[in-house]
């Protein structure tokens, strides 16, 4: 369902990541990323998870929203172990036909699906724990040094930000129409894969005029307001590192060394 769907949603809070700034937690999303292919045996991906959970106990997120941003996933996720497995020569497990299951496929599966989960979980908490004018100002400090070689740092900051605020707003919309619809007599469930993707043309194109009327009336909004970029532009709130952000980075740095540490060790 489209309610499932939590990417780019806000949870308002007062936990340790959301007092962070959100230059290091942008920052710390990197890092996550480049450490999830960093690692390449089971140890990295323990510590990985293990780190990634008490990120999400220490943003106090709970934990059904955690499960309805993977929910959707989960069909992804089960394709990729079996697409491996079956693709990957090794020792043989059992087959199936012209198909050849082996263990070092199983086991590239496993560890494609568990890098996929975790990095839709650590990515997802910096939505959920800073506001989209917060990572507006974090996206735009960090692009500032490159606005001496053209980089419109605000434009793009504030684009990124709109786009990722109307996710949660454009799903709504269309579990709206949908619903709309289906008390109509509209039926998007029956019907092979062809047949249901035609049925939801009637929804697409309700919702693409949706799309583009918020946009007018958020353009207005703006213009109304005397929005004219970052030029000369002032905030109610700066951005300051503080002593929980030190901490932050330094625990960063250790996530960073032992996750190449665990590259070394040959035993799994």
């Amino acid at each position: 369902m489209l309610k499932d769907i939590t990417l780019g949603q806000y949870i308002p809070g007062n936990s340790f990541l959301h007092r962070l700034d959100p230059r290091v937690k942008i920052m710390g999303s990197f890092v996550m990323i480049v450490v999830l292919f960093i690692v390449n045996n089971l140890v990295g991906y323990a510590f990985v998870a293990l780190v990634t959970s008490l990120m999400i106990a220490s943003s106090h997120v709970p934990f059904k929203m955690i499960y309805r941003g993977i929910k959707p996933l989960i069909y992804i996720l089960f394709f990729t172990l079996i697409l491996h497995t079956f693709m990957n020569p090794g020792r043989l497990i059992f087959s199936l036909g012209p198909l050849t299951a082996t263990w070092e496929g199983l086991q590239k599966g496993f560890y494609m699906s568990l890098r996929l989960l975790l990095l839709i979980i650590a990515t997802s908490l910096l939505t959920y724990t800073t506001s989209p004018i917060e990572l507006t100002d974090g996206v735009e400090r960090l692009l500032r040094p490159f606005q001496r070689f053209g980089v419109p740092a605000h434009e793009l900051a504030m684009m990124m930000t709109i786009a990722l605020r109307f996710i949660p707003t454009l799903l709504e919309e269309a579990e709206k129409i949908m619903k709309a619809q289906k008390a109509r007599g509209a039926d998007f469930e029956s019907g092979n894969i062809l047949q249901r993707a035609k049925s939801l043309i009637p929804l697409m194109v309700p919702l693409f005029v949706s799309s583009f009327r918020r946009a007018d009336e958020l353009a207005i909004a703006m213009e109304a307001r005397c929005y004219r970029g970052g030029k000369n532009r002032t905030r109610m709130k700066q951005l300051s590192i503080g002593k929980d952000d030190y901490v932050a980075m330094v625990e960063l740095s250790l996530i960073i060394f032992i996750s190449v540490g665990t590259r070394y060790l040959k035993m799994f």
